[in-house]
């Protein structure tokens, strides 16, 4: 029903399925390579709305060859000299990769534009540039993708607290996190602004609802799948060859190497 919250995915139906779309983003891999298509696909929303862990199942059992995560940090002071998009060209892809974007050139009107990174000129020259920026990227071939991933403040406040709890996830919480909370009406017109300008029919946005984390993976995945004509691609044949006989090796002493200690025999 409109309106109503879905009941939080069971782990046992969330990993089933999870299996089975990574299984097909296997074969889309495959066929990404045989083509030789460019893909490009954007992960874009606030902190702590489940892009990271997103990205981490994509590319989970994908060849890190063939489909690279771009997570870019800062621009150094020669970058802030560049053209805005200049270094962000760079990490495109050549034919037969994917390109996974943890953040991107979409870091101008968000973040940037929220604290004052940019100045209003800056920004507005961005708003103008960014959809010919990728309808260039369209119209060479690459196959672009961009995702929003959208969480409501009480679970973002939630997630954070938990971040701020766990030794393991402390590294993702940031300063700069925290001072999001006390600005969340400001990214949210900015993330307004933003849609209206950049929603283009040849880039269009797809808004992930991610309260639940595990129902987010699942829809973003399944959509990008079927949002593609990807088939599967045929295997090369392989055979393990037979091991030749000994030819009178001898390996030599172990004490002259230096081995890891056995810590497992201590549990």
């Amino acid at each position: 029903m409109a309106g109503k919250k879905a009941a939080k995915l069971p782990r046992a139906t969330y990993e089933t399925e999870l299996l089975r779309l990574q299984t097909e983003l296997v074969k889309l891999q495959e066929w990404v390579r045989a083509e030789g298509t460019r893909l490009v696909i954007v992960f874009e929303g606030r902190d702590a709305a489940g892009k990271g862990g997103t990205i981490k199942r994509v590319a989970e059992h994908l060849n890190p060859r063939v489909a690279r995560i771009a997570a870019l940090p800062k621009p150094t002071d020669r970058q802030r000299t560049q053209w805005y998009f200049q270094r962000y060209v760079e990490h495109l892809p050549a034919a037969g990769e994917i390109v996974l974007f943890d953040r991107s050139w979409y870091n101008r009107a968000g973040v940037e534009r929220v604290m004052g990174f940019c100045s209003k000129e800056e920004y507005q020259l961005f708003l103008r540039q960014c959809p010919i920026f990728e309808r260039m990227l369209v119209e060479d071939g690459i196959v672009l993708r961009k995702y929003w991933f959208s969480v409501s403040d009480a679970v973002q406040q939630d997630r954070f607290r938990r971040r701020l709890e766990d030794p393991l996830r402390r590294w993702k919480l940031s300063p700069m996190d925290l001072e999001s909370i006390t600005h969340w009406e400001d990214y949210s017109r900015a993330k307004d602004e933003m849609l209206v300008h950049t929603d283009v029919s040849e880039a269009p946005w797809y808004v992930v609802e991610s309260d639940d984390k595990r129902r987010a993976r699942l829809n973003m995945i399944a959509h990008l799948l079927g949002s593609l004509p990807y088939h599967e691609v045929a295997p090369p044949v392989l055979e393990l060859p037979p091991r030749p006989p000994s030819t009178g090796y001898e390996r030599p002493p172990r004490d002259l190497q230096v081995y890891v200690p056995d810590h497992a025999a201590s549990l």
